[in-house]
């Protein structure tokens, strides 16, 4: 097994009924194989994007990563644009956390829980992976574009001290 990963990787998904409003997936890689850096990997309407300064890494990390998370299964995935610009997180594990970047701002209320995950067959495209991770379900949570807020009900978690390997 190599790892592949190390960071952190909260995500949110707005919803409206049944049907996804937006899903953002918001990166910490401290390490990985295509290098360090922020990334906010977006779905809305559709389109995805990926706003990071390392454009190799976000690419990476929403081809190889959050196009198969269960969150975004079913959903029409184009090639994300890709905004390279700098991306700012505050991330604390009592009060939340907040990416922005390119226009898009993500924000997750504090953790209500925090559980250690760990499995041996997360399935990213076919290709089984180890994870583990501290999960921390959010009860709130907010995705903004370009200063509109995607309005809907929140699904929001923090994932911190997180390993992929294959």
């Amino acid at each position: 097994m190599a790892i592949r990963f190390i960071g952190a990787n909260p995500g949110i998904t707005i919803l409206n009924g049944d049907e996804r409003m937006a899903f953002a997936s918001v990166w910490r890689a401290d390490w990985s194989e295509q290098g360090a850096g922020l990334a906010i990997v977006l779905w809305h309407k559709g389109m995805t994007k990926v706003i990071t300064s390392n454009s190799v890494l976000g690419d990476w990390l929403a081809s190889e990563f959050t196009r198969h998370f269960p969150e975004v299964a079913g959903l029409p995935w184009p090639t994300p644009a890709i905004v390279e610009t700098p991306v700012s997180l505050e991330l604390d594990l009592t009060h939340g956390m907040k990416a922005s970047g390119g226009g898009v701002t993500v924000e997750i209320g504090p953790p209500q829980d925090r559980r250690l995950f760990t499995t041996d067959a997360f399935d990213l495209g076919g290709h089984l992976h180890e994870l583990s991770t501290v999960f921390m379900p959010c009860e709130t949570g907010s995705v903004t574009i370009d200063g509109t807020r995607v309005e809907g009900t929140v699904k929001a978690f923090i994932a911190d001290a997180e390993v992929w390997q294959r």
